[in-house]
């Protein structure tokens, strides 16, 4: 087998999104995913993958990844996970595991030694159906106050209003739902205001409001994570932290700047609580550092910025080799919520899915033909060969949607 071409795939309302599809002589394609800076991630696709990739094997993964690393784009040893190669070698990757799977006529689970169960508990992150899908020329996400008067309304699954206005209301429908841990970031908002240096008694009192409101209303029947963003410098964290240790906090998750290593165990040696992390740093080296220094509780790693499934392998052997878990994050797209399932199905050491309800009920199914199963608060795999899906033919009939293809497209598309 060889590949023929690399095609990518962007559609303007979700324009923080790229697709990368490999072509292949035998008439298989591989799908990638990856997310933010689209534009540089398409250049580098084309300008450098693409001349590199056509004609070689796609099933010597290992190869074509090692040579996209170390030769053929800017050499990459470190920790963070978000330069244009990285993310573009993370979409390529994904794509060479979907045709090995393809190729073999298995799940990509069955790839990586297959399952040791057979679902994963779901916690749901709490956005909205617009959050980090949107191209964003200021702060590179959504924000909400209750500074801010609440809209008079507030959509179905629409959580990012929820957490923030009515975060009791919330907790009780993702229980009816069976989802029994959500993922919220109350301080954020305060953070920004001072570049995380401090909190005043009044805000760390609005902070906590929303996680009082929560067990007042559904008292320990949910578990509640907290996502700091990597906002905080450490006195401030501490300063949260200590508030928190009386509400049985699930984990705290990028609580500081995790290039602070030494800060980092400081903070895990007082929290109260698992820490997680991260989705900004998390190569194999950068955990390798904290796993060392016991800062680290579990691998949330992003499947799509780190390299793609063949780093997420290497990060969640060495995590099991320091007995953690991992728990990988996806509030971003379906390619990486499949891939994640996959691997959490797989993995002794998996512990729980990130899923985003408004994302898994809204614009994800705008992409893909096929979705896991998530219900009563698990998530299922899906079982037909690779990833298990495909781009959904409506994508390509869109007129927001924009393809560049770099050598030969050999499948012939479905119409919408």
């Amino acid at each position: 087998m060889k590949i023929v071409g690399l095609e990518t795939v962007q559609v303007e309302e979700y324009g923080n999104l790229v697709w990368v599809l490999l072509h292949t002589d035998e008439g298989l394609v591989g799908l990638g995913e990856t997310f933010r800076n689209p534009e540089a991630t398409v250049a580098y696709v084309h300008e450098t993958c693409a001349p590199h990739l056509i004609g070689k094997d796609p099933l010597c993964r290992e190869a074509r990844m090692h040579e996209l690393a170390t030769k053929v784009g800017n050499h990459f040893n470190g920790f963070p996970t978000r330069s244009v190669e990285v993310r573009g070698n993370s979409a390529i990757d994904l794509a060479l595991w979907d045709l090995d799977g393809k190729h073999l006529g298995v799940p990509l689970y069955r790839l990586l030694g297959g399952r040791t169960r057979d679902r994963v508990r779901i916690y749901n992150t709490c956005a909205g159906g617009q959050y980090n899908n949107k191209l964003r020329h200021n702060y590179n996400t959504e924000l909400v106050s209750r500074d801010v008067r609440a809209p008079a309304t507030i959509g179905r699954y629409e959580d990012l209003l929820l957490q923030v206005y009515e975060p009791a209301q919330l907790a009780q429908e993702l229980l009816a739902e069976g989802i029994t841990a959500m993922k919220i970031w109350p301080f954020d908002v305060f953070a920004l205001r001072n570049e995380g240096a401090d909190i005043s008694a009044r805000e760390l009192s609005a902070g906590l409001w929303p996680i009082e409101q929560i067990r007042a209303a559904v008292g320990d029947r949910i578990d509640i994570l907290i996502e700091y963003h990597g906002l905080w410098r450490l006195p401030a964290a501490l300063k949260i932290a200590d508030a928190l240790r009386e509400h049985d906090i699930y984990w705290h998750e990028e609580p500081i700047g995790m290039q602070n290593f030494d800060d980092l165990a400081r903070y895990r040696e007082r929290v109260r609580g698992r820490v997680a992390g991260s989705e900004n740093l998390g190569t194999v080296p950068w955990y390798r550092e904290v796993f060392t220094r016991g800062a680290l509780d579990v691998a949330h790693f992003d499947l799509g910025w780190i390299g793609g499934l063949s780093e997420g392998q290497r990060i969640t052997h060495l995590a099991a080799a320091f007995d953690r878990c991992i728990a990988p994050h996806d509030c971003t797209g379906p390619v990486t919520l499949i891939a994640n399932v996959h691997m959490l199905v797989a993995a002794p050491n998996g512990l729980i899915a990130e899923t985003v309800r408004s994302h898994t009920h809204g614009f994800y199914r705008q992409i893909v033909n096929e979705l896991p199963l998530i219900e009563s608060g698990f998530v299922h795999p899906l079982e037909r060969p690779g990833l298990g899906t495909e781009l959904s033919p409506v994508l390509f009939a869109r007129s927001d949607t924009r393809l560049r293809l770099s050598g030969e497209r050999t499948a012939e598309r479905m119409s919408a």
